[in-house]
């Protein structure tokens, strides 16, 4: 059992008759053989029910459990309660995955351990018309992402890593609060505990997993998702893990995005340098705050720099005057949309 861990792969499901075949059939199909599906169906109206019954009853490592309380987490708790794996998996009931997903993950986990999560790269697509442009790029991005294995240097961007292309040992997953926190958007949430708990992500640079894009799914209709730039997550995590009370704090980005952010750091800091090249806005005060040049960050001791700006160009542009100034690691500044 050393060199073939059982596989919990956790799933939730509500509402995916179509879709849902598919899905067991490429987890069924995994090249894989050790692996346990707990699907929890979430209160279904459609034949959910029905078509996780069928499939239990062909295959054995499929167990069907039924959720006492709605929504998502909840769910994704009932299951985990079940799950009797050494390494864990999230999988979402609409996708599909590669044959040898999960065989990949186990393998890649055994080179380094416990105290290790195992990131792969994700592809969408649609059983109709053209994948959302923006859903590309997060796909692309993320991949990226993955390759160079830059996700705690990212985290603040966007969530590194998918909710579904992961593995872990289950006493690292607890030790991060598994599903337990009622936060969403509950992957995103998770990242940041991972992070916080120092465990070490590997990246695959390789696709693990098809993600279907469809207009009812949960980041498009939950009220949770509806402002998905997560500003005040991302903050309460920052202030947690990486701010140095003792160095100055700046935001630069006075668009859309940077007066909404500034507006959400309000609530952590009532200090901070506020910065931008817009000559229309440089001196003007905004919640307070007067807007400087970008210029004044040379003159700052070792501050702390949160890049909020929603425009490819305007961020390959700051990242070039960062590169220019030269002085400034990494580790001192980073990038929140």
């Amino acid at each position: 059992m050393k060199d073939n861990p059982l596989v919990s792969i956790i799933m939730a499901v509500k509402d995916t008759e179509s879709y849902l075949p598919a899905c067991l059939d490429s987890i069924i199909a995994q090249t894989y053989p050790n692996w346990e599906l707990i699907a929890v169906n979430d209160h279904s109206s459609d034949a959910t029910p029905r078509i996780l019954a069928q499939y239990a009853q062909k295959e054995e490592r499929i167990k069907v459990y039924h959720s006492d309380k709605p929504r998502l987490i909840p769910t994704l708790q009932v299951a985990y309660r079940h799950a009797t794996g050494e390494l864990i998996n999230r999988m979402d009931s609409d996708d599909k995955m590669p044959h040898d997903k999960i065989e990949v993950l186990v393998q890649e986990w055994l080179k380094y351990g416990k105290g290790t999560i195992i990131a792969g790269g994700t592809q969408h697509f649609v059983d109709e018309g053209e994948v959302g442009g923006g859903f590309l790029r997060y796909e692309k991005w993320l991949n990226e992402v993955a390759r160079t294995r830059s996700h705690y240097r990212e985290i603040y961007r966007e969530c590194v890593i998918p909710s579904h292309c992961w593995i872990i040992h289950r006493e690292d997953f607890e030790a991060a609060g598994g599903f337990q926190p009622i936060v969403y958007p509950e992957d995103y949430d998770l990242c940041f505990r991972f992070y916080r708990n120092g465990l070490k992500v590997v990246g695959i640079d390789k696709i693990l997993h098809y993600w279907r894009d469809r207009s009812n799914r949960i980041s498009r209709t939950w009220e949770e998702y509806e402002d998905n730039r997560y500003f005040d997550l991302k903050l309460r995590y920052f202030f947690e893990l990486d701010r140095d009370s003792d160095r100055p704090l700046v935001i630069w980005g006075a668009g859309r995005n940077g007066k909404d952010f500034a507006r959400a750091l309000s609530n952590y800091a009532s200090n901070f340098h506020w910065v931008c090249d817009n000559q229309n806005k440089i001196g003007k005060e905004i919640y307070n705050v007067r807007l400087t040049h970008f210029d004044e960050i040379s003159s700052l001791e070792s501050p702390q720099i949160l890049i909020v700006v929603s425009s490819p160009d305007g961020k390959q542009e700051i990242q070039h005057q960062l590169n220019a100034w030269g002085k400034l690691p990494v580790e001192d500044y980073w990038f929140f949309s």
